[in-house]
């Protein structure tokens, strides 16, 4: 059985990751709107197909000011522009490290959980060979044991 993630990371490295992410999140709750399932779904994105158009109209806004209609912010235009295209880096970096935090995690929780199936099943064995103690180990486990039901036929 092989061990990909043998080293603990020290709970001083886990609080001072915990302490920065407050530290960014802290940082940009002034400016951060939080939308509902519904709005997300509702709203208009700009991804990578449509950033160069939103990028030519804002600079071409900027040139041709008597094109604009009078309703059209175009200093919030500019603003809404920098803010996405900066928060889009951003997102870039924390989604990697969001991968990368998910696939340690999912390494280190297979690994545990193949380590006590390794524990449980020498338990089950030892049980049904009556050796001291197993049973009672055998049954606070079997209690927690995640079954997978299976359909009745």
């Amino acid at each position: 059985m092989e061990n990909k993630h043998s080293e603990a990371i020290p709970a001083e490295v886990l609080a001072e990751v915990q302490k920065k992410i407050d530290e960014v999140a802290a940082a940009l709750a002034p400016y951060i709107i939080n939308l509902t399932s519904e709005q997300r779904h509702d709203m208009s994105k700009m991804g990578d197909k449509s950033l160069a158009f939103v990028s030519k109209a804002l600079e071409l806004a900027g040139q041709n000011p008597a094109l604009c209609p009078g309703y059209l912010n175009t200093a919030a235009f500019g603003i809404d522009m920098s803010d996405a295209t900066k928060l889009l880096v951003l997102d870039n970096s924390l989604q990697q490290l969001q991968q990368a935090i998910d696939d340690t995690s999912m390494v280190a929780g297979s690994e545990a959980y193949q380590a006590a199936l390794v524990f449980y099943n020498s338990v089950k064995e030892a049980a049904s060979k009556n050796v001291t103690g197993a049973k009672a180990v055998y049954e606070e486990l079997k209690v927690r044991f995640p079954h997978v039901k299976r359909k009745q036929e």
